[in-house]
């Protein structure tokens, strides 16, 4: 037999980055200032490698369309897979909607236009419409969409990083490069850590490319390890030109690159190019995104873990158009919140949107380590295409530090950590429990709807479960 054909590793890399990467994440991360190299690294180390050989060990071994939400419901039954697909879907339509409060203000500072609040809103409701209508259709999840998108990302990032190094060899660094910068100092900048860990999530797509991989037990590990790798020096570059121009205490987490740019460059043609493509990345993001995001909810409502509006599906298109109506609802309801005059809300409208999605997908993935110990423990006959290497202690370690380190960037993101944080924070900590809430009365709603809880597979479901599938297998 011939040489198994399969795609390229630049294939697998690059698929990684048009789903991984997203520019508005540059700004949050460059405000922590030099300390960035040092997190960036620490966390390759601490979280990415074991979440990413993680998910390529789960990924590669439960095949369903419920992805993570159906490791954490066989390894920890229905209540935390509930609890895990609200979370994962909330974060959407809150992403939405803060990606949405920036069209007004570019562009404004791109062609000097001025929108009152009304206008504003208008702009922000048809961004998130037009989002919503492409998620009817699968033109959502297709490869030009992932493509193009990523290829204007990646191109607004060197562009910024190599402007940033043209600035600093003509009018100097805007911040200190003294080498005690480079390491953390404080509480200063641990607010924004979370939108590190962000940047890293994503990466159980190539999971889905097993079949069409050469050796995946070879290039699945490398290509989570190489593919963060280098989003890391995209974004630590693309950070640098951000910092070349503006001091890290001074950098704003909503609109940071394009005032880098604009200090760089003036109101050229250059800086009004870059705030388009900026905001066209925004609907390449989103479209990304919705048909994961959808697929789940609409799989979760199908098990009685999400209302049964998700599971709506178009019996022309089989799209789960159910959820996407609702996101657009909930993200349309989310952007009136800017009609309350609160200046803590107006004032920081971006970060507080944008922060609230961050740290709901990021508790997603809190309960899938625990799901993973125990679907080692109770499902060990199944094979494993690719087998995580740790064993013993180190595995537990694994497990239980990326775990901390979720917890602990959640909490900093939204508990005030000094008196000049409480004003900016409180609106997002009172949303936060809401949210959290709301979930709980979501869950609760959601499995009347189930005729017997499901607690997770145990050694006996799954030895049963193994010998069905191979009886399904002989009889075709």
């Amino acid at each position: 037999m011939g040489e198994k054909k399969g795609i390229s590793f630049l294939t697998i890399i690059s698929t990684v980055i048009c789903v991984v990467f997203v520019c508005e994440a540059a700004a949050p991360a460059a405000a922590i200032g030099n300390q960035q190299f040092f997190w960036w690294i620490f966390l390759i180390v601490t979280f990415l490698i074991p979440y990413g050989l993680a998910v390529a060990e789960l990924g590669t071994t439960y095949d369903s369309d419920g992805g993570i939400i159906d490791w954490i419901r066989d390894g920890l039954g229905d209540k935390w897979a509930a609890r895990a697909s609200y979370y994962y879907w909330v974060n959407y339509p809150f992403w939405i909607a803060s990606l949405a409060t920036m069209f007004p203000p570019i562009l404004n500072m791109a062609f000097g236009i001025q929108f009152n609040l009304a206008t504003s809103l208008i702009i922000e409701l048809a961004f998130t419409w037009i989002v919503t209508v492409m998620a009817f259709s699968k033109v959502s999840d297709s490869e030009w969409v992932l493509n193009g998108g990523a290829i204007i990302k990646v191109a607004i990032a060197v562009v910024v990083g190599c402007m940033g190094i043209w600035f600093a060899s003509q009018h100097g660094f805007a911040n200190d490069m003294s080498p005690q910068t480079f390491l953390p100092s404080g509480l200063n900048g641990l607010s924004y850590i979370s939108i590190i860990i962000f940047n890293f999530m994503g990466f159980e797509v190539i999971c889905t490319m097993t079949g069409d991989m050469k050796n995946p037990k070879v290039e699945i590990p490398r290509a989570i390890i190489m593919g963060g790798a280098a989003i890391a020096i995209i974004y630590l570059f693309c950070g640098f030109g951000i910092g070349a121009a503006i001091p890290a205490n001074k950098i704003d987490p909503d609109y940071g690159m394009i005032v880098a740019v604009k200090t760089m460059v003036g109101n050229s043609w250059l800086f009004k190019l870059i705030c388009v493509a900026f905001l066209v990345t925004l609907f390449a993001n989103m479209a990304s995104w919705s048909f994961g995001v959808n697929s789940v909810a609409a799989y979760a409502a199908q098990t009685g873990n999400m209302p049964k509006v998700f599971g709506k599906m178009n019996p022309k298109t089989g799209m789960p158009d159910g959820a996407a109506i609702t996101n657009g609802v909930v993200a349309s309801l989310v952007l009136c919140i800017q009609l309350i005059p609160v200046e803590a809300i107006s004032d920081g409208i971006f970060w507080m949107l944008f922060s609230l999605s961050v740290v709901f997908l990021l508790l997603t993935y809190v309960p899938m380590f625990p799901a993973f110990m125990n679907l080692r423990k109770n499902d060990p006959n199944r094979e494993r295409v690719y087998k995580m290497p740790f064993k013993g202690g180190l595995l537990k370690a694994a497990m239980i530090v990326p775990m901390i380190e979720l917890v602990g960037v959640i909490i900093t993101t939204v508990v005030p950590l000094s008196a000049d944080e409480v004003s900016s924070k409180m609106p997002m900590l009172i949303g936060f429990f809401v949210l959290l809430a709301i979930g709980e009365v979501v869950r609760v709603v959601s499995a009347k709807g189930r005729t017997e809880e499901y607690h997770g597979l145990t050694p006996e479901l799954a030895q049963k479960r193994l010998e069905e599938e191979a009886a399904a297998e002989s009889a075709e």
